[in-house]
C-alpha cells in the first residue's frame, strides 16, 4: 500500500529546522513502525511538501496513524506543518 501526504509548512517555518525534525520523525518514529517497506520526503515548487510511505499493508499504516498524534517527534514534526494544508491518500500497488 503506498500512502501520499501532501502539505505546505507554517508562515514562516524555519526549512531547516523542519529538514532536522524530518530527519528525527524517520529515525525515532517512522521506521519503528511495523509494516514501513520505505518513506521518502520531497519539497516542490510553491512551497508544498510531499511524504510517500510503502507499506506493508493498509493495517499497518492505520496502526502508524494511531501512534502518531502521541509520540513526541512526530508533534515536533507536526509543529512546522500548516495543519489546513493536509492532505492524505492511499493507493493499492498492482503487483
Amino acid at each position: 500500500m503506498i500512502e501520499i501526504r501532501t502539505f505546505r509548512l507554517s508562515p514562516g517555518a524555519d526549512v531547516e529546522a523542519f529538514k532536522e525534525a524530518d530527519r528525527r520523525v524517520q529515525a525515532e518514529f517512522a521506521y519503528r513502525q511495523a509494516g514501513l517497506l520505505r518513506r521518502t520526503v520531497a519539497g516542490g515548487d510553491g512551497g508544498t511538501w510531499i511524504v510517500i510511505d510503502l507499506w506493508r499493508s493498509a493495517a499497518d499504516a492505520d496502526g502508524a496513524d494511531e501512534r502518531w498524534g502521541g509520540d513526541p517527534a512526530a508533534q515536533a514534526f507536526m509543529a512546522f506543518v500548516d495543519g489546513a494544508s493536509v492532505r492524505t491518500a492511499r493507493y493499492t500497488e498492482l503487483d
